[in-house]
């Protein structure tokens, strides 16, 4: 850009004629992008803000007057228990998804060879096909009939089915399942980005496997890490198709209750509210872990 600016500079053009082609090129470029960020991610959730404040009639009607009453709601009913439930099961997978995809992306990063696009490949075709499709794949694996309790029976270890589904252990399996590719992918790139003289010098300097992880490794990863954070935890915690799938109606998290204002009660102001607050929480999040992240885990996430 700049030697462009200073050849048109040479040629007579004017500073200020430099700036406006500039902004103009700008303007093109990310007009279109701002355009579908306003009306399919703005104005909606505007209009989720602006009905949590409103009333619902008996008949799930809106009644357009001001009112606070859904955010006391929060406080005052279960509500708080499921956001706290569900910050709980987020945490739980996003963790789960770090011990897992740290060896599977250190493995590919360093040992995969002429093997890494095929093994990448592996890890991110599951998410090619439809997401409820691998929930019921899964919730088949896992019910009585399924192919873990078949494969125990048949062994003989047990004279019973165990109860697999509908348990908070069928959800965990679920949501770990789901989005252990999103943290496996910015480990990577993470990964495959360090120099590999440094661990070679780490070792030869006497620095064992666990020290060359904890002050080389973890450190410089430290943006994937942190990147696998927001693509994991995040969707995790406003999920509501696993656990419903997974764990049936009866175990509530914010995502499903949030679905079950909308479509079952019919409560429209409730359910804006719900996820006006879960957003909130959310946004939150987001700013903590890239004020601490920095521009590196927000690169990494994009």
């Amino acid at each position: 850009m700049e030697k462009t600016a200073d050849m048109q500079l040479e040629r007579g053009i004017q500073p200020d004629a430099i700036q406006s082609g500039f902004h103009s090129q700008i303007t093109t470029y990310l007009g279109p992008i701002i355009i579908i960020q306003v009306l399919f991610v703005l104005l909606p959730l505007f209009f989720i803000l602006a009905y949590s404040f409103f009333k619902s009639g008996p008949y799930g009607n809106l009644i357009f007057e001001f009112t606070l009453d859904n955010y006391r709601s929060i406080l005052d009913t279960g509500y708080a228990m499921v956001f706290f439930k569900s910050m709980y099961y987020a945490l739980q997978t996003n963790l789960m998804c770090i011990l897992l995809s740290y060896p599977l992306a250190y493995y590919i990063a360093r040992y995969g060879g002429r093997h890494k696009a095929f093994l990448l490949f592996m890890i991110v075709i599951p998410s090619w096909t439809a997401y409820i499709i691998r929930l019921y794949a899964l919730k088949t694996i896992l019910g009585s009939n399924g192919l873990i309790n078949n494969f125990i029976l048949d062994l003989g270890l047990i004279e019973l089915p165990i109860r697999f589904l509908y348990t908070p252990w069928a959800v965990s399996i679920g949501l770990v399942y789901t989005w252990l590719p999103f943290m496996v992918l910015p480990l990577y790139a993470s990964l495959e980005g360090l120099d590999p003289s440094l661990w070679e010098a780490a070792t030869d300097l006497g620095s064992a496997p666990f020290r060359r992880f904890v002050r080389i490794t973890l450190p410089l990863t430290r943006g994937g890490l942190l990147a696998g954070t927001i693509l994991v935890f995040i969707p995790s915690l406003g999920d509501w198709l696993v656990p419903y799938l997974l764990g049936g109606s009866k175990f509530m998290m914010a995502g499903t209750l949030v679905a079950h204002k909308f479509t079952t009660a019919g409560d429209i102001p409730g359910g804006s509210c719900l996820a006006a607050a879960l957003a909130f929480i959310l946004l939150i999040l987001l700013f903590l872990v890239i004020k601490f992240g920095g521009r590196e885990a927000l690169e990494q996430a994009l």
